[in-house]
């Protein structure tokens, strides 16, 4: 915090201080006087209902007093005066670190003894998958949702059908690192809305949805030049780009017609964020195990 800021907030906070402790005292020592009859103020309600002008309660006026001098210990004790740190040194961020340290040095024991589990019988093991499941339902069900269906857009984690692969390495890398899927518009290269209309009808053809007919077929030549080179020339994908299986029932972004049209005209950048530095080898190996324990039981 810059200098001028650091005194105005810590000066304004203590004149601000000093000027309830003179307000209180003031209004501690105002009361009616003279005679009875005129500490009334005037105010009449229902006739003889009037309002008087007597001081607080003294109860009252020592809980304004002690709340002041708390705000004044609390002020010495803890950072509200511009820079000031307090004489106990707390911060939300040494706190939150602190409270991480401790969940680590209680956790990460129960972490490394699953993680030195083989990974087939990791993902069989109802322990770890209390774990993996709490470390799912934290980091995960934002996008694939808690019954890790996903959505138009992001995975369904329980159909066995795996973008990148289902191997510990493989889904180990997904979690840590993450993964840039790059689908590239295609419409321009295409030719026009007749062939991708036609090529709409093919790809919807390799994964049964409609059977296939002339213009459908007139698009093969077409796949097999331009989409191949990633899905392969049967359409079944290819796990090391993260191309998706056209033969299969699995649509990312939708089986429609429309929703394939737009696919190729703009292309898809689905990105999946690293969360590595988040989780640790440890939990990442068995938030993976988890994951693929969701598929082998759908």
């Amino acid at each position: 915090m810059p200098a001028f800021w650091h005194w105005f907030v810590a000066a304004g906070t203590i004149l601000f201080i000093i000027w309830c402790v003179w307000l209180v005292s003031w209004s501690a020592k105002q009361g009616p006087q003279g005679k009875a009859d005129e500490a009334l103020v005037g105010h009449k309600w229902d006739g003889d209902l009037e309002e008087w002008n007597n001081p607080a309660p003294k109860w009252w006026l020592y809980l304004y007093f002690i709340t002041v001098f708390w705000s004044v210990g609390y002020l010495i004790a803890y950072p509200g005066l511009g820079n000031f740190k307090g004489v106990l040194g707390w911060s939300q961020t040494g706190q939150y670190e602190a409270e991480q340290q401790a969940a680590a040095d209680r956790f990460e024991p129960i972490y490394a003894r699953f993680a030195e589990m083989d990974f087939a019988a990791l993902a069989s093991e109802a322990d770890a998958q209390k774990l993996g499941a709490s470390l799912y339902a934290s980091y995960c069900t934002t996008c694939h949702g808690s019954d890790a269906r996903g959505a138009p857009g992001y995975p369904n984690l329980t159909d066995g059908a795996w973008l990148w692969g289902e191997t510990e390495q493989q889904l180990t890398t997904t979690i840590g690192m993450g993964r840039n899927a790059i689908m590239p518009a295609l419409g321009a290269s295409l030719g026009g809305d007749d062939a991708v209309d036609n090529m709409v009808n093919y790809v919807r053809s390799l994964g049964g949805l409609v059977a296939a007919d002339d213009a459908a077929g007139s698009a093969q030549p077409m796949f097999a030049t331009i989409c191949s080179v990633c899905h392969g020339t049967d359409g079944t994908g290819n796990q090391m780009l993260g191309a998706a299986n056209l033969t299969d029932e699995v649509w990312l972004y939708g089986s429609e017609p429309e929703d394939i049209r737009n696919t190729i005209m703009n292309g898809r950048n689905g990105v999946m964020p690293p969360h590595g530095d988040l989780l640790g080898a440890n939990r990442t190996k068995i938030l993976a195990a988890y994951i693929l324990s969701l598929s082998a039981a759908d």
